[in-house]
């Protein structure tokens, strides 16, 4: 049977034991940023394959059987490597991923995509990165520079004036959902961030995934008893990717690449992801994008690489 060390050391993410300094985070930051942005780059895909699934599947059934998927995904991947159950003082803050990020936020943004577009919906995730910055600075006690903020602020505005934007400069009834959404999803982004320094990320977020199967496997039979359910290609499609895609492997190389480069500045690569979100929902779903997006694109790549080079 493998220990636990040596799991961790086949991913190469060192482990602090109680009472230890938190490990050091190595120079070296290029592997950390890539796998952070790989993380956004499948993120982005998350409304529009939604909006895929929910031409098959109820709101809530999506979300159910989503997050059973994903766990069996990471229940096989835990058993197979024989991952040893992670100590008690770790479970508090794995119930508050599974809270935010397997839970909270699907159903959320998916109730909200019911009656927004893709592009209104992409605020959240605008206005996410500075949320996940402000929580993470209250609970790791980081203290980025003047510069980050400058940055993460502006990249923000950017974001959040070209979706507004998209949508015709009103607020829909989806509001709601969606900040609520931005704000649990921050906290659980925060603290998985912060487990993923003492565990590797795809033990963080497979965790997760476990401690809520005693909700989602009940959730998913009582939603598909009551939710009509007509499988195409577009919502089996959508399934597959928003269980496997965004709610497993993205979240693998997204705490990864936190714990690598930091929360904060880790959290200012999803500035990216509102334009790529709207690339594909152009691609896949034949929205229209406004002559604006260019120059938003531009205003947020400038953003992200003056948080990437501010010190702090």
């Amino acid at each position: 049977m493998r220990t636990q060390s040596s799991a961790i050391e086949e991913t190469g993410i060192a482990v602090s034991t109680p009472g230890a300094p938190e490990p050091h985070v190595p120079a070296n930051r290029r592997p950390g940023t890539l796998q952070a942005a790989l993380g956004v780059t499948a993120f982005s895909l998350t409304f529009p394959a939604t909006a895929w699934g929910l031409e098959g599947f109820g709101p809530w059934s999506l979300v159910a059987v989503r997050s059973v998927l994903a766990a069996v995904i990471a229940g096989g991947c835990l058993l197979a490597l024989r991952v040893p159950v992670p100590s008690r003082r770790h479970w508090a803050g794995l119930a508050v991923v599974a809270a935010g990020v397997v839970l909270g936020f699907p159903l959320l943004t998916t109730l909200a995509l019911q009656t927004s577009t893709t592009a209104h919906a992409a605020v959240v995730v605008g206005l996410l990165p500075l949320t996940t910055a402000l929580l993470s600075a209250l609970r790791t006690g980081a203290r980025p520079s003047r510069m980050f903020w400058g940055a993460a602020l502006a990249g923000a505005a950017a974001v959040i004036a070209f979706t507004v934007q998209q949508s015709g400069g009103a607020l829909s009834s989806a509001d709601a959902y969606l900040f609520g959404a931005l704000l649990i999803c921050a906290a659980g982004y925060t603290e998985g961030g912060r487990l993923a320094r003492t565990m590797p990320g795809w033990q963080v977020i497979g965790w997760a995934l476990v401690l809520c199967l005693p909700l989602s496997v009940p959730g998913a039979l009582v939603a598909l008893s009551y939710e009509p359910v007509h499988l195409t290609a577009h919502s089996v499609a959508g399934l597959l990717w928003v269980a496997a895609g965004s709610q497993f492997l993205g979240l693998v190389v997204w705490y990864r690449g936190m714990a690598a480069i930091g929360i904060p500045k880790a959290s200012q690569l999803q500035l990216a992801q509102p334009l790529l979100t709207l690339v594909w929902s152009v691609l896949l779903l034949g929205e229209q994008l406004t002559p604006a997006a260019p120059l938003t694109a531009a205003a947020v790549l400038i953003c992200i690489a003056l948080t990437q080079r501010a010190r702090g």
